[in-house]
């Protein structure tokens, strides 16, 4: 409990997020289909980028 409030519910839901996409595009790679995981697999870094810069902006304006 006491990790949850010190990271937000928030990241820690965006984090369980880009872990299921990485298992999943794992998946998706070693059962053969590797161009989609590879596309899938390329969404977890991308969020995290996204995410980070939105949080950037939110601190810049303070």
């Amino acid at each position: 409990m006491n990790f949850i409030k010190k990271i937000g519910l928030s990241n820690l839901l965006i984090l369980l997020l880009c872990a299921s996409i990485i298992l999943l595009s794992e998946y998706l790679f070693l059962t053969g289909e590797k161009l989609h995981g590879i596309f899938i697999g390329l969404w977890a870094p991308t969020l995290l980028g996204v995410i980070i810069y939105l949080k950037l902006i939110k601190y810049e304006r303070k």
